[in-house]
């Protein structure tokens, strides 16, 4: 039985009436709708791409650009979680509430964290549609609290219109140690780094795979694949042979390579020949500031980075060429995302190999780094480069990643090709229309022959605040439809309207705690007229301050339409759900209980520690085989970058706390474990007074006392964005090199592990968190 047509604007699509029994065939989308494969890449600034005039070497990226259309006016929103909320459901990121990360969430509607059920996503649509749907490698959309095994599961990839996922859902994963996810299943690849494990290949060999299955299953249904790589968002984590190919090539530094970005550039065609560089940003050294060993270091980090944004386009080539063997390459909407924000300025003025050591506010030792070089990029470091770098690859542009005022943060490369759609004299060229993010969904739809939903699942549906790109296919010329674009992101502001744009920076990226910023009235607003200063270098804001007026009058009214304010400009401090003001899912628990074999708890799944007197208490048997020798994890939170452990080694109770993954402290009983039944805990007696301070360890064998020591810094936000908390073993990376990264799960038998937190955690105010950071320095 034939289905009639559909108005496909209510879904799902009602079943029609079956009539003798006769099956109904199956729902398709429109003849000849493509398939839609979307492929992002994390943290890539616009000049970094050799296609977009940058140094790391993108073969994958040069030949879909080649045979499709750059786009070199394309805008994203700043941030990870923002660009990917509004990328799959064609509205802004405040309208759909991620005015921040998902670990950045607040109370306010447009920073809550939550896409409401009127902004359906792209896979819902497309599902609905007739398609098979499958997203691969980082999510980050889901709430915070919802990311357990307990659920709720409707904002988890497959509860957002995908039938498959396999990947991960916070900001970043560790590429050689990762915890991932297949559906809403806790899964740990078993191939290893020694064995030629990393995450980029493993999330491209399952979307092949799944991609295989739909050619061979429904050859004649579409697909829609979503790969999202952790690549190249720190960890900067790839094999030495792809860091060898760039050895020497950055040598010349940061200000040459800029210079050299955008002479490629103008070669290109990508920016006016008269197009200058932006100025750079205050605060960061020129490369002549730096000493020989800050060279090496930071010609090292460049060669990591390089190298690692090289392996990931080779995994894309992989699906490619697949899609090519299965002769569906031609039939395909791609669309190549070269970042979700601008490069990342995070690593701070030195650049780290420990990520959440500057996270927190504390920079690392140039000198300890000089040490490790043909170390970076194993899984011994969690590196960012330097600033420097970041600026670099956001040539031509002005500032970086989170800066949401200055095309640094926001303006990245972006490829589309689509086989017969774009071909003759089209193929290859750039098109300058500008455009944002949010107008991907309505390209996708327009291309598919699909129209927005009025009504999905019962909800009826907000407008989509995007529009369709598609017009720029055939006419290089085509007027921009795309005339006004806010921006926001940690409190920094811009509006584009009719090819101006007025911009105020309110904080810098590498300063990621509450510590000296301005007031939002005493911003300073710049001026640009972008129709022919492409690069925002000239600030015209005490020339023509009427106009500047009327820009920031625009941002007002586009600010209150899209859920903007209030404004919001907290970093680090909103990592905490104590500090953020947001749903803390162990509100009010002062203990909670686990079981052996129970893991994968993130740190807002599980009893907050942090700044507070607490206790771990495990009653375990140690077997007759194992008296005085029982080893393993009874509970471990976090890994080699930052977190705790309480372990047998050698028989001997053991507590460790790792700060940052840079200052490691151990506290082991002094006596060791008699066959039998233990009650064993260790209690943190925290200073109190202010965020990371110390604490004085006490383990206990029942009630006596086994062994005492001291923590002298703890960690004053959070312990990890990529490791859990588990039971009888620990995941990922090891907190302590006492244990292997694997077979370190507790020999003896666990009946209970308890968390019991004996205070209100410290919330600080800046002044204890000036105190935080000078006490580490």
């Amino acid at each position: 039985m034939k289905r009639p047509p559909e108005s496909r604007t209510v879904l799902p699509i009602p079943d029609p009436i079956r009539e003798n029994g006769v099956p109904v065939e199956a729902l398709l989308p429109p003849t000849g709708a493509p398939n839609v494969v979307v492929v992002v890449i994390d943290d890539m600034g616009f000049g970094a791409s050799s296609p977009f005039g940058g140094p790391c070497l993108m073969p994958t990226a040069q030949r879909l650009a080649d045979e499709g259309l750059r786009y070199s006016r394309f805008h994203v929103t700043a941030l990870c979680s923002p660009t990917r909320q509004a990328l799959l459901t064609g509205r802004n990121h405040h309208s759909v509430g991620m005015g921040g990360t998902t670990e950045m969430a607040t109370s306010s509607p447009g920073y809550n964290g939550y896409r409401p059920s009127s902004a359906a996503t792209t896979a819902q649509i497309l599902g609905g549609n007739g398609y098979s749907t499958a997203a691969f490698g980082k999510w980050h959309q889901t709430p915070a609290r919802e990311v357990s095994l307990s659920g709720p599961f409707d904002r988890w990839p497959t509860g957002e219109g995908f039938d498959e996922f396999y990947g991960f859902m916070g900001a970043e994963m560790n590429h050689w140690y990762p915890q991932l996810f297949h559906g809403t299943t806790p899964v740990v690849p078993e191939q290893r780094p020694e064995d030629g494990y990393h995450l980029s290949e493993d999330l491209t060999d399952h979307a092949i795979t799944w991609i295989r299955t739909q050619n061979a299953l429904t050859p004649d249904k579409p697909f829609y694949t979503y790969l999202a790589f952790g690549a190249t968002h720190a960890p900067h984590h790839v094999a030495p042979e792809w860091i060898d190919k760039y050895r020497g090539q950055f040598d010349g530094g940061w200000d040459v390579q800029r210079e050299q970005t955008l002479a490629r550039q103008k070669r290109l065609g990508l920016v006016p020949d008269d197009a200058e560089l932006g100025p750079w940003a205050e605060g960061v050294p020129a490369w002549d500031e730096l000493d020989d060993e800050a060279k090496a270091v930071a010609a090292r980090f460049m060669e990591t980075y390089a190298g690692f944004a090289e392996h990931t386009d080779a995994q894309v080539s992989r699906l490619i060429d697949e899609l090519e063997r299965l002769g569906q390459l031609d039939n395909t909407l791609i669309v190549y995302l070269l970042g979700d924000n601008g490069a990342s300025g995070e690593g701070g003025i030195e650049g780290t190999l420990h990520e959440h050591l500057v996270g927190h506010g504390i920079p690392d030792s140039t000198s300890d780094m000089a040490e490790k070089l043909d170390s970076f990029g194993d899984a011994t470091t969690y590196s960012i480069y330097p600033v420097g770098w970041a600026l670099a690859m956001n040539a031509p542009y002005q500032w970086t990643k989170q800066v949401a005022s200055h095309f640094g943060g926001t303006r990245d490369g972006m490829i589309l090709r689509w086989g017969d759609q774009i071909t003759g004299a089209a193929a290859g060229t750039v098109r300058h229309q500008f455009h944002h993010v949010i107008d991907i969904l309505p390209t996708i739809l327009e291309a598919t022959g699909l129209p927005q939903p009025t009504s999905v699942n019962g909800v009826v549906q907000s407008p989509i605040e995007g529009t369709s790109m598609l017009y720029t296919f055939a006419d290089a010329e085509a007027p921009d439809q795309r005339t006004t674009q806010y921006f926001e992101m940690c409190g920094n502001r811009g509006i584009y309207h009719e090819g101006w744009m007025a911009v105020t920076r309110h904080g810098t990226p590498w300063l990621m705690l509450p510590d000296g910023l301005p007031a939002f009235e005493d911003d300073v607003w710049e001026l640009y007229d972008t129709s022919v200063d492409w690069t925002q270098a000239h600030d015209l804001a005490a020339d023509l301050p009427d106009k500047l007026e009327e820009l920031k009058a625009v941002f007002v009214t586009e600010a209150t339409k899209y859920q903007v304010f209030p404004l919001d400009d907290r970093v680090t401090e909103r990592e905490n759900p104590f500090l953020a003001g947001r749903i803390d899912l162990l509100a009010g628990k002062d203990s909670m209980t686990y079981s052996a074999g129970m893991g994968r708890f993130t740190e807002e799944t599980t009893m907050n520690t942090k700044n507070r007197s607490h206790t771990l208490t495990a009653s375990v048997v140690v077997p007759e085989a194992q008296a005085d020798t029982v080893s393993g994890v009874l509970i471990a939170q976090g890994g080699r970058f930052g977190g705790w452990s309480l372990y047998c080694h050698e028989g001997a109770l053991t507590y460790s706390y790792n700060t940052y993954g840079t200052y490691k402290f151990t506290v082991r009983g002094e006596t060791t474990l008699a066959a039998g039944a233990h009650e064993l805990q260790m209690r943190f007696d925290y200073d109190g007074g202010g965020l990371g301070r110390g604490a004085t360890i006490t383990l206990l064998d029942g009630t006596a006392v086994i062994g005492e020591g001291r923590v002298d810094r703890t960690t004053a936000y959070y312990f990890s964005f990529d490791e859990t908390l588990n039971i009888g073993v620990d995941l990922g990376t090891p907190v302590t090199d006492d244990y292997l990264a694997v077979d370190n799960g507790f020999t003896g038998e666990i009946d209970f592990v308890r968390i019991d937190v004996l205070e209100d955690a410290v919330t600080g105010t800046e002044e204890d968190v000036a105190r935080h950071v000078m006490a580490h320095q």
